[in-house]
């Protein structure tokens, strides 16, 4: 899972992020909403926390503009937003919700709390249809965070799972560890760590088991395919 933070203290935002982090997300950041538009135009975020006040705009213009389709993003304008902000008196929290903030968070906060309404969010599917991925016999329930092959249920960390997800988002494609380092890390990855390979090769192990057939297929120096046959 992928997260913006846009936020101008600089204190807060690495706390943050470091803490974010270490819970397996992905974690981006942004100290400016010209930043965050440019952020949102070119990476898919599952999830954007966004303060308020910030020093060339605010927070309600930018979640109000990316609901109503204003403002390129990959992710859609249905990303799930929510406000981080000082501003908890009754009508700021009442103008977030209603131009388009999923949740509504008060400073001072406790990491705890702000990480369990994370995954509460990250739970809801944001499109309406179903939005279960099927490759061959792996099923993957990005709402319920669940994986199955056949009929055994796959346990993943957060980065196996987003791994996955992106793979089976091009099936029998060839994606080099460079592309998932890209759209499954985030902007601090290391391009030179060997993340990536320990990833996949602890999700190839996890999707076959005994006697199943291998899922994922890896090219030396070329990357990683999920086979539709699997």
């Amino acid at each position: 899972m992928r997260l913006l933070i846009v936020e101008d203290e600089e204190g807060l935002v690495s706390a943050l992020s470091i803490g974010l982090r270490r819970e397996g997300y992905a974690v981006d950041v942004s100290l400016t909403c010209a930043d965050a538009y440019a952020k949102l135009a070119v990476h898919a975020y599952d999830l954007v926390l966004l303060d308020v006040n910030l020093p060339d705009g605010d927070g309600f213009t930018l979640a109000q503009r990316v609901r109503e389709g204003l403002v390129p993003s990959e992710s859609g304008p249905d990303v799930r937003v929510l406000m981080l902000t000082a501003r908890g008196g009754l009508p700021d929290r009442v103008r977030g919700l209603d131009v388009g903030a999923d949740d509504y968070v008060v400073k001072p906060f406790a990491l705890a709390e702000l990480s369990a309404r994370i995954r509460a969010l990250l739970r809801r599917e944001v499109v309406r249809p179903s939005t279960v991925s099927t490759v061959g016999d792996i099923t993957l329930d990005p709402a319920r965070q669940l994986v199955h092959r056949g009929g055994r249920e796959v346990g993943l960390t957060l980065k196996e799972f987003a791994v996955l997800r992106y793979l089976m988002s091009k099936p029998d494609h060839l994606i080099s560890a460079e592309e998932l380092l890209r759209h499954v890390w985030d902007e601090n990855a290391d391009p030179f760590t060997q993340t990536v390979r320990v990833t996949v090769g602890t999700l190839r192990r996890k999707l076959s088991v005994g006697s199943e057939t291998p899922a994922i297929e890896t090219m030396i120096g070329r990357g990683y395919r999920l086979r539709k046959t699997a």
